[in-house]
């Protein structure tokens, strides 16, 4: 999904699409933590927000300015500009990091879980929640975002655990419903 999509869905994005059940979040997470909480593709700050005072600091990083501004002033909450390709952190410098229904969007997905994990704290825990593409629902869904020129590209959660494992990652696929799938990453020891 390009840009342009996101700055002009920002004032309506909350009430199109409403944040999913924190409880599964918090436990794959492994929250609380006393360092911070990086949702990256986080938009409006609609997860982010449920998972504050969880975090001794929460950010939320996204390429979209109108996003970013009401994760600020909507939720109060620390937001970075700051594409997925190169994050503006230092390596293992993030104790959690949570990507919610955005991995399908991101450009160059090898690249972003690479950096993903760059940052990532050596005890530290990655979350990437998906729609899961082998559900008929997730087939309409990809196929319309493509029609509206999106270039959203939607991958099997065996994928992006396969891919993180190469990364130096242990991976983990919980299916949450028919709907939504999770791959759990923590870094490998040694």
């Amino acid at each position: 999904m390009t840009n342009l999509h996101f700055d002009w869905l920002a004032p309506w994005y909350e009430r199109l699409i409403s944040p999913p059940d924190p409880a599964p979040l918090i436990e794959r997470l492994a929250l609380p933590t006393d360092g911070i909480l990086l949702e990256v593709g986080g938009g409006t700050g609609r997860v982010a927000a449920l998972l504050k005072g969880l975090a001794q600091t929460v950010i939320v990083s996204d390429i979209s300015l109108p996003m970013l501004r009401h994760a600020r002033q909507g939720h109060g909450l620390g937001a970075a500009q700051a594409s997925v390709l190169a994050l503006p952190h230092r390596d293992g410098s993030i104790d959690r990091i949570l990507v919610v229904d955005a991995f399908h969007h991101f450009p160059q997905q090898e690249r972003a879980l690479h950096e993903l994990l760059r940052v990532l704290h050596p005890e530290g825990r990655l979350v990437i929640q998906e729609p899961d593409i082998h559900d008929r629902r997730v087939k309409a869904i990809a196929l319309a975002e493509r029609l509206a020129l999106m270039q959203s590209r939607f991958v099997a959660a065996a994928e992006i655990a396969q891919l993180a494992t190469r990364f130096g990652g242990r991976a983990t696929v919980v299916q949450e419903d028919a709907f939504t799938v999770s791959v759990v990453v923590g870094k490998s020891e040694g």
